[in-house]
C-alpha cells in the first residue's frame, strides 16, 4: 500500500492499520555520516533476508538490547562475525530482551557489555575502525549516572538497534486522518478510530507499548 487516499477509494467499509513501527531510530553522535558500515538494524536485517547482505566484519558492535538487537547480534554470528558485542548503556535488569533471547545470544558467545554509552564513531583514513564509549557508574535507585572513563572498541561494523519508530508517509495528510504532534494518528481508546469514520489503528501503529500492555492486561 503506498497511498492510504487510493486504498480508501476502492470502497471498503473499513480499514485496519496495523503497519508497527517500521523505521529504526539512528545515532546522531560523531563519526556518523562517514561511514557505510554503520547500519540501521531494521534495515540490516532487511538487506539479510532479501539476500542483499550476505557478510559482515569479523569485529561487530550492536549498539542497544532489545529483541532487534538480539536478532542483530545472532544474524552477524552467522554471516561470519567472530568478536560480537551487544553494548548496553544500563545496567542487566533494565534490558528491554526477552530473557531467552538473551540467553540463546550468550549461548553463542556474544558478549553482552553493560554500562557503556556511544560516544563517537571513530574514523581512520576514511574507514570505521571502532567506537568510543563512556564507561558509566550507575546509582539504580537515583536512576543517574556518572562517566568513569572513555573506552574504545575495534569495529569493521556497527548495527544500531536503539528502538524504532512510527512512520507514515503513505498516508496523506488532507484525507480526514488527524495527527498530533508526534505524527501519530489521533485514535478513540475504546474503539480504535481515527477521526476519519472507518479508518482504525492497532498495535504499535496505534499508542506503541501502551497499547500492547493494556491489550495483555484485558485479555
Amino acid at each position: 500500500v503506498t497511498s492510504m487516499k487510493a486504498l480508501l477509494a476502492q470502497g471498503f467499509d473499513a480499514v485496519f492499520v496495523g503497519s508497527g513501527a517500521p523505521r529504526g531510530k539512528d545515532l546522531d553522535i560523531p563519526g556518523r555520516h562517514h561511514s557505510d558500515r554503520i547500519h540501521i538494524g531494521i534495515d540490516w536485517l532487511n538487506s539479510v533476508a532479501f539476500g542483499h547482505t550476505d557478510s559482515i566484519g569479523r569485529h561487530v558492535l550492536i549498539i542497544g538490547v532489545g529483541n532487534t538487537a538480539m536478532d542483530c547480534c545472532r544474524t552477524s554470528r552467522r554471516l561470519g562475525g567472530r568478536e560480537i558485542k551487544v553494548m548496553a548503556r544500563r545496567p542487566r535488569e533494565f534490558f528491554k530482551a526477552s530473557a531467552w533471547e538473551l540467553d540463546d545470544a550468550e549461548e553463542e558467545q556474544v558478549e553482552i557489555v553493560i554500562n557503556h554509552a556511544p560516544k563517537r564513531f571513530v574514523i581512520e583514513g576514511g574507514k570505521l575502525t571502532g567506537m568510543e564509549f563512556e564507561r558509566l557508574a550507575w546509582d539504580t535507585a537515583a536512576k543517574r549516572s556518572s562517566v568513569i572513563d572513555t573506552v574504545f572498541l575495534p569495529a569493521e561494523d556497527v548495527i544500531l538497534a536503539i528502538g524504532q519508530e512510527n512512520s507514515f508517509p503513505w498516508i496523506e495528510r488532507d484525507i480526514g486522518i488527524q495527527f498530533d504532534k508526534w505524527e501519530m494518528p489521533q485514535v478513540d481508546e475504546i474503539t480504535m478510530q481515527s477521526s476519519r469514520p472507518g479508518v482504525f489503528f492497532g498495535g504499535d501503529a496505534a499508542w506503541g507499548p501502551k497499547n500492547i500492555i493494556w491489550a495483555v492486561e484485558h485479555a
